[in-house]
């Protein structure tokens, strides 16, 4: 049976794929692609963060009554990184390349420290109050 932190860790590396991707395209200054693959990254990330915030993070909060610990410390993480996106795009429109490597190292560094407390916290957590229900959490997840 797939776990909640099975699922959504491999969904993490997809996303840092992504996000590797688009950085490739900006070092190259071929601003076409790098909007490609940053819209790309950038749905990725905000699914990942839809699934996590309508889904699981809800199962975990209705299960718990935890509605002021690990998830609400992962929504506020979630905003700050929606706000780097934001600068992040309008770096490349403006072709700003060293700007843009500036905010992606700092969305970087975040990302690396916002997905290993999930993935070594939160996700185990959820796993294990969510036992009886993990296949059902995670198909709406998928459904998402």
């Amino acid at each position: 049976m797939e776990t909640i932190s099975t699922f959504l860790t491999h969904d993490h590396r997809a996303c840092d794929e992504e996000f590797a991707n688009m950085e490739n395209a900006v070092s190259k200054e071929n601003w076409d692609e790098a909007n490609e693959k940053f819209n790309k990254f950038s749905s990725d990330l905000l699914h990942h963060f839809d699934m996590e915030e309508k889904v699981m993070f809800v199962a975990f909060e209705d299960k718990t009554g935890m509605t002021q610990g690990p998830t609400m410390m992962m929504r506020m993480e979630h905003e700050q990184m929606k706000q780097i996106l934001d600068q992040l795009k309008d770096d490349l429109v403006s072709k700003d390349q060293n700007h843009f490597f500036g905010v992606s190292e700092s969305l970087m560094m975040l990302m690396q420290q916002h997905n290993m407390k999930e993935e070594q916290m939160l996700y185990a957590m959820a796993d294990a109050h969510l036992a009886d229900d993990v296949a059902n959490v995670v198909e709406n997840m998928k459904a998402l």
